[in-house]
């Protein structure tokens, strides 16, 4: 059984427009590949449509592992998300308790998640272990650096 996967409006709409390029210039620019390719001559000895094929085929797995998205992925109403403890698309300012150091996260999707813009991943060690928190809450994240205590400051949308 896939995956469900949670998006904000803003995440959907760009897997949509993403997946609709796919679908039509990148479908097209394989094709031209293969034809050029095609016209070179012998296809038993061709590398280059062995590889304009073989990049065919990864972009139509591509495609389809986006199309699998889609159909489990879920549009978030964050109007009707309790903001009083942390949970997906949660924006959530924490500090860490051993060197006062305040950062602030939104907790999106993991196709939607880019660390330069503060959004991590659900899935990540620390959004995991900030799920269900409230403020004033600490916990303990495991994280690659060893275990980290982080107070939850705020929570908003």
């Amino acid at each position: 059984m896939a995956e469900v996967a949670y998006f904000t409006k803003e995440g959907l709409e760009k897997l949509k427009e993403e997946l609709q390029q796919l679908k039509t210039t990148g479908r097209a620019n394989i094709a031209k590949a293969i034809a050029e390719a095609r016209d070179k001559g012998d296809l038993s000895e061709n590398a280059e449509y062995d590889a304009a094929k073989e990049a065919q085929g990864l972009h139509e797995t591509k495609i389809a592992k986006m199309e699998e998205t889609l159909a489990n992925g879920r549009l978030l109403d964050e109007s009707k998300i309790d903001s009083s403890k942390v949970l997906a698309l949660s924006i959530v300012t924490i500090k860490n308790t051993k060197n006062g150091a305040k950062m602030t996260y939104q907790l999106v999707a993991e196709s939607e998640a880019d660390l330069k813009a503060g959004k991590i991943s659900v899935s990540s060690p620390i959004a995991k272990g900030l799920l269900g928190k409230k403020v004033g809450d600490k916990t303990e994240i495991q994280v690659p650096a060893g275990k980290i205590e982080f107070e939850v400051l705020e929570i908003s949308r």
